[in-house]
């Protein structure tokens, strides 16, 4: 029996076991065979990273940034019932797979936005939990036949990934003795949405916990129009990841400057976030501290730290913000199924 961290972002598909992980871009692409491959330079063959291609059936699939550069037709969407209708299955087969032996029971933990968890739980439950049978095919032409059997499957409120990843130890032991007997705050920046949680000594708060449309996207959002406006160009919100890291992008030859364009959109969508946060958390001021998560963590920090009235634990340097949900979800699975524990049940 194994545990697995899943996480199907919006933006971003992330999973680990504790050992390793995978992160790849939540697109989805037909596969087509390449007329021609490069081997004058075979080093540059994937340069946007490994190569991704899953068949389910009878279809097959280029995922992530394997999609991106090679597919004509690519799925992308900020509709949480068209992730799960149409991406999910694909997307969570891509990750699991490559890490995992065939046939190997599986445990899963993964997380929804406060605002989906009671509409989509069971349908994600559903779709995660049963034996499927995959063919990955590598960069080489190589296949490799897999089944996947995911035996059970606990979703959680997205933000407490974060509270359990600190919470938790690499046993999935309690040991950071703040996290269980303080009274916390969550703000878990997705691509999507933007969750909002208190824990109060563990316990789940309704009243403090909410969704909302603040997710990076917005922020990717205007950085777009702004670029549609100067170039004519609708860019792909998926392909500004990279250029706005970078500060620039070049369309159509010429390169435009995205770092005031970012500096105001993020400060934009900060002052959102603050709003919202001192809004819903107004009673809440017995919070001790508040944990900061999720892959647009790490870019509103700067702007977002001096608009909270609250103690702000930020994320650990060095630290890969979008992994901090599903490290913590994988904690929690080997909180819930103990590995001895496991090993007995199936004597």
């Amino acid at each position: 029996m194994q545990v697995l961290g899943l996480d199907i972002g919006f933006g971003f598909t992330k999973v680990t076991d504790g050992r390793s992980h995978q992160i790849f871009k939540s697109v989805v692409g037909e596969a087509a065979e390449a007329a021609f491959n490069n081997t004058i330079n075979p080093g540059s063959a994937a340069p946007l990273g490994p190569h991704r291609q899953i068949t389910i059936g009878e279809e097959s699939y280029f995922v992530g940034e394997t999609a991106e550069a090679e597919s004509r037709g690519r799925g992308f969407t900020l509709d949480q019932q068209q992730l799960l209708s149409r991406y999910a299955r694909v997307l969570a087969a891509a990750a699991i797979a490559p890490m995992v032996p065939s046939g190997e029971p599986l445990r899963v933990v993964t997380g929804l936005p406060i605002s989906f968890l009671r509409r989509h739980r069971d349908g994600l439950t559903a779709l995660l939990q049963q034996r499927q049978q995959v063919t990955l095919t590598h960069a080489d032409g190589s296949t490799e036949d897999k089944q996947i059997h995911i035996e059970k499957v606990r979703v959680i409120p997205q933000p407490f990934g974060a509270l359990f990843n600190n919470m938790l130890n690499e046993h999935g032991k309690p040991s950071a003795q703040r996290f269980v007997t303080e009274k916390l705050g969550i703000i878990d920046i997705g691509f999507r949405t933007a969750d909002y949680a208190i824990s109060d000594r563990t316990r789940y708060s309704e009243r403090g916990s909410q969704s909302s449309d603040a997710g990076i996207s917005l922020a990717y959002t205007a950085i777009a129009n702004s670029l549609t406006e100067q170039s004519g160009v609708q860019v792909e919100l998926y392909r500004l990841y990279e250029a706005v890291e970078r500060g620039s992008i070049k369309i159509k030859g010429k390169r435009y400057d995205l770092t005031k364009l970012t500096e105001r959109a993020f400060r934009s969508l900060a002052t959102r976030v603050s709003n919202e946060v001192n809004r819903l958390w107004a009673d809440d001021w017995d919070l001790d501290a508040v944990v900061l998560s999720g892959g647009g963590s790490g870019a509103l920090l700067p702007y977002l730290q001096p608009l909270l009235e609250h103690e702000l634990l930020p994320v650990t340097e060095g630290e890969d913000p979008r992994l901090l949900n599903v490290r913590g979800y994988y904690k929690y699975g080997l909180h819930l199924w103990p590995p001895e524990a496991a090993r007995q049940s199936t004597r």
